[in-house]
């Protein structure tokens, strides 16, 4: 939802539905215009019945992405700069049918008791 957003109004929500055949790997794109300083992405996926988790964090200055649980086998991620990534499903499964969403995060800086803050866009 792109009203939760600073400054929604260069956000830009778009529906991208992909199918591609067992066995295939399939790109998904995520594009932004927030600015420079949102330089950090995030990719999820809900599977069906399951709750959001999370895939990949990204950013731009640093290639080494952190997929936690997730098999850099089964995913794969890029920034080609900090307004735009890719998050690619390698050998697709029926299994890995569901929603992916990525997200824009920046960090505001250091608040007044000196705790970093973060702005969120979903995107």
């Amino acid at each position: 939802n792109s009203s939760s957003c600073p400054d929604s109004s260069s956000v830009y929500c778009c529906l991208q539905v992909t199918f591609s055949l067992i066995d295939d790997n399939t790109t998904l794109h995520c594009n932004h215009t927030k600015g420079a300083d949102y330089f950090q992405m995030y990719w999820y996926r809900q599977l069906p019945g399951e709750t959001i988790k999370l895939i990949v964090f990204t950013t731009s200055v640093n290639k080494n992405y952190d997929f936690g649980k997730f098999s850099k086998d089964k995913f794969a991620a890029d920034r080609p700069d900090v307004f735009r990534g890719t998050l690619t499903v390698n050998n697709l499964q029926p299994g890995d049918e569901g929603l992916y969403f990525c997200a824009v995060s920046k960090h505001s800086g250091t608040g007044k008791r000196g705790h970093k803050t973060k702005s969120w866009c979903l995107v």
